[in-house]
């Protein structure tokens, strides 16, 4: 069975949990935070082992939310399988406590009441230039960038900290095209987490958030990353710790030991139930960085691009279905076009979205 852990937060890990070949195992995914907007619970199903890896929604079932104080707020499905509390009526609050239930086909599932501890912004978010490859010989010079984050919590009750990303550029034609301009929009997929119990106080110095590389565009124009940083309890800091040495720590996720990593969700009808996922409580504070500069060694990431020159005249068929027009020189004296057979060469919105983000910085 191939189990997808893939918290509303953003984190995706793949991992196979020692479990009955045959048995569907209800996996719940999701988290509320302090935010104004909709939190959203999902309830799946498991694959079975040998069988294609097709996600089967949990329909119909009644998914509440309980605070310390007695509230209960149901939440509403919409899509199938998504559950999701109405952001009008609902935010969680910092020092509040609270409790997930389900019931579906006969069954009660719940988690114990999980405080949402405060959560401090985050003081610095930066970028460093790190030297990949340098030639002696020639002096060529590739270059990448990693980021960091610092951050402090003078009431030390933050403790335990999470971070994930959502990473945005500019992606760029370098061709007198239509849709030469785009977007392109992608959410992190690491486990990033850091312990500061043990030390005298909870703060983070330059701890490295990801490594952007020269190896995509990514750099090439204008890059943004934003980093939420989330305030865990130890339960849940331990639980993303072991689903890391699973999936990250110890090689190929395909070379460990089956193993499951278990949340925090039990099954009251049936104790012996496995139930996989986590339902995570947690204030969040969000920084944003933009970075647009100079990069040695960045490749041409368009060499493939010009597939033929076409003299004469275009075919009268194939034109923006088998291939695309990337240089047009049809009124010149002797004619010819420059056509790829790659749309996203001619067509950016293939990678990524035409519409600017309203907080994007032109540089």
């Amino acid at each position: 069975m191939i189990l997808f852990i893939a918290l509303v937060a953003g984190c995706t890990v793949e991992f196979f949990p020692d479990a009955d070949k045959n048995q569907e195992t209800l996996v719940v995914e999701g988290m509320i935070t302090d935010q104004d907007r909709s939190n959203r619970i999902r309830l799946t199903k498991s694959t079975p082992v040998g069988m294609p890896i097709v996600t089967k929604a949990v329909r119909g079932a009644v998914v509440t939310i309980a605070d310390g104080d007695g509230i209960v707020t149901t939440l509403k499905e919409s899509p199938a399988g998504t559950y999701s509390t109405d952001s009008l009526t609902f935010r969680g609050q910092p020092g509040s406590s609270y409790s997930l239930n389900i019931k579906v086909n006969n069954k009660t599932y719940e988690t114990d009441f999980i405080e949402l501890k405060p959560v401090p912004p985050i003081s610095s978010l930066y970028y460093e230039k790190e030297v990949i490859t340098a030639s002696r010989d020639t002096n060529d010079v590739e270059e990448g960038c990693r980021v960091y984050v610092d951050s402090y919590d003078p009431t030390g009750k933050c403790r335990y900290f999470r971070w994930d990303y959502t990473e945005t550029w500019e992606y760029r034609i370098p061709y007198n095209v239509v849709n030469r301009e785009c977007y392109v929009t992608e959410r992190s997929g690491e486990i990033l987490i850091r312990n500061t119990s043990s030390f005298s106080q909870a703060r983070i110095s330059k701890f490295p958030v990801l490594f952007v590389s020269n190896k995509t565009d990514r750099l090439k124009e204008t890059y943004s990353i934003l980093v939420s940083q989330y305030s865990i309890g130890e339960p849940e800091y331990n639980f993303w710790e072991r689903v890391r040495n699973v999936s990250q720590n110890v090689g190929n996720l395909y070379d460990v030991t089956p193993m499951a990593v278990r949340g925090n969700i039990r099954c009251i009808t049936n104790p012996s139930e496995e139930v996989y996922g986590y339902f995570s409580v947690s204030a969040v504070t969000q920084k944003r960085l933009f970075i647009h500069d100079h990069f040695f060694g960045l490749p041409n990431f368009f060499t493939y691009c010009a597939t033929d020159t076409v003299r004469g005249s275009l075919p009268e068929t194939g034109l923006n279905t088998d291939f695309w027009v990337i240089e047009d020189y049809g009124d010149e004296i002797a004619p010819f076009w420059v056509i790829s057979t790659f749309k996203e060469c001619a067509d950016c919105s293939v990678r990524g979205t035409k519409i600017k983000p309203p907080y994007w910085i032109d540089f």
